[in-house]
């Protein structure tokens, strides 16, 4: 017998690894161990199935795939259109009288056009709270109905401080919709899989713009040649806002917290989507906020990368959202036109945004994506500001051609793979 074999008994061959354990080895941080009990409802969901082996064939997969996407995409889809939509109706609702009718001086239609992002952001954090420690389903639809009836209400606003209440009220009922949004995505798809279904969802800003463009067109047209008991710019904001009310009820019932008191799957099938997530490598979802979690997060560049992408990306966006139909108008087009007009901008970020989330998950590179649609976006803007003030066709495509990068970075900012509840938060 050699040395080494008198040594450790095994032959120099055949000499057993160094264990992988690596809460042996002291490679666990200890906030990590700290919180290693704090399982969340998938763990939960598992614990009666100790030593038992889930497998999903790939039948199965893309039989559970088409359930998850038959009763979650289409109202997703839906409720992230009149998302945009809501924002916009004041966009349209500018060239139809709203100035006039509420006596709007000054700067008075640009403080409403912030004041929705001031409510936005002074409820963005509490609502992502709540997001985590709320059933997300039933929480997101009390937003959106909460939304549709604060924007119904603007129907009846006769003054400045009545319309500056509203639209701060609708940033804090809308501010749950992105973030809630990325949440159910990440909880109901592999990573593979997100991309093309963000892509879908968010496509709807696009089918929201042209659906709004037609319908306050058809407004207009129609308060135009036949007497109406109220304004057609009223007429846009109470259509948009029930029809937000109806649509948060639907959600209600479709949309689950979780795979776990989901209607629409059995209880086998409930197991099944969870398993089919175990890739992520994040559950369904905690409700505990851990520090150092967000220690973590903020020490991450990308973040902050993230953080200056959307600071950018939204300071034009937010100004083309309040007041496209005023830019169209100013290109030499009439007010009925400019709604008709700002309907292929949306065409366009539909196509952009359903190919760039399927060539995301394509090439696994979102954020090389996302930013061919800026440079697209920033083509698109210079086309607007550096042709001649005659170019009328060519400033209109230019105000088309921004929309290629209305709002990449979100895509792929939600989607930047998540290990965490508290880091999708």
């Amino acid at each position: 017998m050699s040395y080494d074999e008198k040594k450790t008994g095994f032959p120099p061959e055949v000499e057993p690894a160094p264990s992988g354990n690596p809460v042996r080895h002291g490679s666990v941080s200890e906030d990590v161990l700290k919180h290693s009990h704090d399982a969340d409802e998938a763990m939960k969901a598992f614990a009666g199935h100790t030593g038992e082996i889930i497998e999903i064939d790939e039948a199965t997969n893309k039989r559970l795939l088409r359930i998850i996407d038959f009763n979650l995409i289409p109202i997703m889809c839906v409720v992230y259109g009149l998302n945009y939509l809501d924002k916009t109706t004041l966009s349209y609702a500018s060239i139809m009288g709203l100035k006039k009718d509420v006596g709007l001086v000054g700067n008075d239609y640009q403080w409403l056009g912030s004041m929705f992002y001031f409510g936005y952001i002074a409820w963005e954090y509490p609502t992502n709270r709540l997001l985590q420690r709320l059933p997300i389903g039933k929480y997101s639809a009390a937003c959106v109905i909460a939304w549709g009836l604060v924007l119904s209400c603007f129907a009846a606003v006769n003054s400045f401080a009545g319309a500056v209440a509203i639209r701060f009220m609708l940033g804090v009922c809308e501010a749950a919709v992105t973030p809630g949004f990325a949440l159910i995505t990440s909880q109901w798809y592999t990573r593979k899989e997100q991309g093309a279904r963000t892509g879908i969802w968010f496509s709807f800003n696009g089918w929201a713009q042209i659906f709004g463009g037609l319908v306050a067109y058809g407004i207009a047209k129609g308060t135009a040649n036949h007497q109406t008991s109220i304004a057609g710019w009223k007429i846009v904001f109470l259509l948009t806002g029930l029809l937000t009310v109806v649509v948060g009820i639907i959600f209600f019932f479709t949309v689950p917290d979780n795979q776990l008191n989901a209607r629409w799957l059995s209880k086998e099938d409930r197991i099944l989507a969870l398993e089919r997530i175990r890739i992520n490598q994040q559950g369904v979802g905690n409700k505990h906020f851990k520090w150092y979690q967000v220690r973590e997060a903020l020490l991450d560049p990308i973040t902050w990368a993230f953080f200056l992408y959307a600071l950018i990306a939204d300071i034009p966006n937010g100004g083309i959202s309040n007041f496209f139909s005023q830019l169209i108008t100013s290109f030499g087009y009439t007010a009925e036109q400019s709604l008709l007009y700002g309907t292929p901008g949306g065409a366009v970020e539909v196509i952009t945004l359903i190919v760039g989330g399927w060539l995301g998950d394509r090439i696994g590179n979102r954020i090389l994506v996302a930013s061919f649609g800026m440079i697209a976006s920033i083509i698109g803007m210079a086309l607007i500001v550096g042709l001649p003030l005659d170019n009328n066709k060519g400033r209109l495509g230019g105000y088309c051609k921004h929309t290629d990068g209305c709002n990449p970075w979100k895509m792929s900012e939600t989607l930047a793979d998540p290990t965490t509840h508290c880091f999708e938060i």
